[in-house]
């Protein structure tokens, strides 16, 4: 019988990772961390937190905001969540619950707690998504715009390790209708990137 391999560093820390209960008492329902990583993985997607349907499904964008996503980066569902080529880490990992305004903001105990301990363990990671204003926050700190809207206009100033992006989400919608350049110019660019970072 052959014996069990020693698990390596970051399959703990992912079976850490998602037996947390840290916030458990601020969640509207059962904690539940959703993410996704390997450590030969050389994409990185960092969003906000899982909606009510991915936390329903265990399945990171899960949902509307996830077939788009996937439309921006010209790549199908099975190379999306080949873990082996794509990290899915969001900024936080559980369901935050409703706001007036939409989801509320992602817990801050994953980044405070997690992220430093885990996104080390990405080393092969040529490329990282920072999809909405957290996550270009915690990735890009001062070198931020005065807006989402200035920060992913300018792009090109992040490259060649991030790429702020806004959120997919259809709530979005009046977004990408006034900022006509985002498909224009950032679109092409954007799969540019994605398809080199996973060749």
């Amino acid at each position: 019988m052959n014996p069990i391999p020693p698990a390596t560093p970051l399959a703990a820390m992912l079976a850490e990772v998602r037996a947390c209960r840290l916030c458990e008492a601020h969640l509207p329902l059962e904690p539940r961390p959703v993410l996704r990583a390997s450590e030969t993985a050389r994409l990185l997607i960092v969003g906000q937190a899982p909606g009510t349907l991915v936390h329903g499904s265990g399945i990171p964008w899960n949902d509307a905001s996830g077939m788009r996503l996937r439309d921006w980066l010209r790549i199908d569902r099975d190379a999306f969540y080949d873990e082996s080529r794509v990290a899915i880490v969001p900024m936080g990992f559980c369901y935050p619950g409703r706001g007036a305004s939409g989801d509320l903001p992602p817990r801050p105990e994953c980044s405070q707690t997690w992220h430093p301990r885990l996104l080390p363990l990405l080393t092969d990671v040529r490329l990282v998504l920072a999809i909405g204003q957290y996550a270009q926050q915690y990735f890009l700190g001062t070198q931020r715009k005065k807006s989402l809207t200035d920060t992913v206009r300018a792009w090109d100033e992040y490259a060649p390790r991030y790429f702020p992006l806004p959120h997919p989400s259809p709530r979005n919608i009046a977004w990408f209708q006034h900022n006509p350049w985002f498909e224009r110019e950032v679109l092409p660019a954007l799969r540019e990137r994605v398809a080199g970072a996973l060749l």
